[in-house]
């Protein structure tokens, strides 16, 4: 059963970087596509970022963020990256890597009922 735990997480000011960590367990992240969410206070969870399992690489990108996070994968390392540059303080959320069926493929649009593994989530703080 694959097992998702995300770390990289942290406080820092408005226009700083971090770079989140999502590893897997129990199962090899390959041939699964990851997504990352967030969760801001009061907020509904929202998809910010999806790379596919196969070769092409393809990603997507919520409007809020694009030009600003990258997200990429190591298969060898088990672990997917999201790289969070240009941070405003509306970033700030609990960041959840989550994982669908192999055989999803990110569409842009993704939908929280697709994904079956999750993350417990790692908080980011972007003060002003």
């Amino acid at each position: 059963q694959l097992r998702l735990v995300e770390s990289g997480g942290g406080l820092v000011q408005s226009g700083g970087s971090l770079r989140l960590s999502c590893t897997a367990s129990g199962s090899t992240l390959r041939r699964y596509a990851i997504a990352w969410f967030r969760q801001a206070p009061g907020k509904e969870r929202e998809p910010v970022s999806c790379i596919v399992s196969s070769s092409d690489g393809f990603t997507t990108y919520a409007d809020s963020v694009k030009d600003r996070f990258t997200i990429s994968r190591d298969n060898a390392k088990n672990t997917v990256y999201l790289q969070m540059n240009t941070l405003k303080p509306e970033d700030t959320a609990v960041y959840f890597c989550a994982a669908p069926d192999p055989m999803y493929y990110c569409s842009g649009n993704e939908m929280e009922h697709d994904f079956n593994s999750w993350g417990p989530g790692t908080q980011v703080t972007v003060s002003s």
